[in-house]
């Protein structure tokens, strides 16, 4: 007897048609992040001396940082040789496949550009910008899910989901787990985590509520920031250990395996602790 898994909903990408132009319900959330972001960050302005003008601009921009470098990044490094048969999917920014650490290395860039330009602190700009992030993070897992994609390992805990689109990473994890066979057999497809649904909850709602109820006082220049990078580093660490893993970018060190978005976990949580202990220093001294 077999437990009874959740299955996909089998949702359609496309959220609407006009003429011949697709809108997908991907691009759907991140516009949805966009007004939220905007309407908070309005808000927010006069406590932070920046005008609404420039936090147009600055979200305008940080935006495009991000679905540039989130899609450069997602290319280089897990699609290169998809990208060398077919450059074209580099702008298929509706069909998903956004690297997070690429897209924060794309904003990093622009802040650094508008803050020589505006002549503000970086560190100004990244506590104004970061405690809004999550809303972008919640709203793009949600598309994740939509996309049915980044789903997580091969689980039998009673809310795992059967993602149909898994097919070719469960034909060969069947052919070295061969007690899951039957259940392939049945479903047509193994059921796992849904991580989406994990990072949703976790760098989403959760981190919201860190850097904007709990830990919401900016004590010093680079509080907010360095919050942002320590607990965001240790969420997707942890939650990488459910998520399939990328084979190809896995390191093994003295028993020790890794994969290389949790190498780039680790740096986010020193470069926050740098930050925190080194601001938190200058602030009482």
């Amino acid at each position: 007897m077999y437990r009874k898994y959740f299955i996909f909903p089998n949702i359609n990408p496309i959220f609407f048609k006009i003429n011949k132009i697709n809108i997908y319900w991907y691009g759907i959330m991140y516009l949805i992040s966009f007004i939220f972001i905007k309407k908070i960050s309005y808000k927010k302005s006069k406590k932070n001396n920046f005008k609404k003008e420039e936090i147009y601009y600055l979200l305008c921009f940080c935006f495009l940082g991000l679905l540039l470098g989130g899609k450069i990044g997602c290319i280089f490094i897990y699609h290169i040789n998809d990208f060398i048969k077919n450059p074209i999917i580099l702008i298929k920014f509706w069909k998903g496949g956004m690297s997070f650490f690429g897209g924060l290395i794309g904003v990093i860039i622009v802040i650094f550009v508008i803050s020589y330009i505006k002549e503000k602190k970086i560190l100004q700009i990244t506590d104004f910008i970061t405690p809004m992030v999550p809303i972008g993070l919640t709203m793009g897992r949600i598309g994740n899910f939509i996309n049915s994609e980044l789903w997580g390992q091969v689980t039998n805990v009673p809310w795992a989901i059967i993602f149909p689109n898994s097919i070719k990473e469960d034909i060969i994890y069947i052919q070295k787990h061969l007690e899951y066979q039957d259940i392939f057999f049945i479903y047509g497809n193994l059921p796992r985590h849904p991580t989406q649904i994990y990072e949703c909850f976790l760098e989403g709602i959760i981190l919201f509520l860190i850097l904007n109820i709990i830990l919401k006082k900016n004590i010093f220049t680079g509080y907010k920031t360095s919050l942002f990078l320590f607990f965001y580093g240790i969420i997707r660490f942890f939650i990488e250990y459910f998520r399939e893993p990328d084979i190809q970018f896995t390191f093994f060190y003295n028993h020790i395996i890794l994969n290389i978005n949790q190498l780039f976990s680790i740096i986010m949580i020193v470069i926050g602790l740098i930050i925190f202990i080194r601001n938190l220093y200058n602030y009482y001294i």
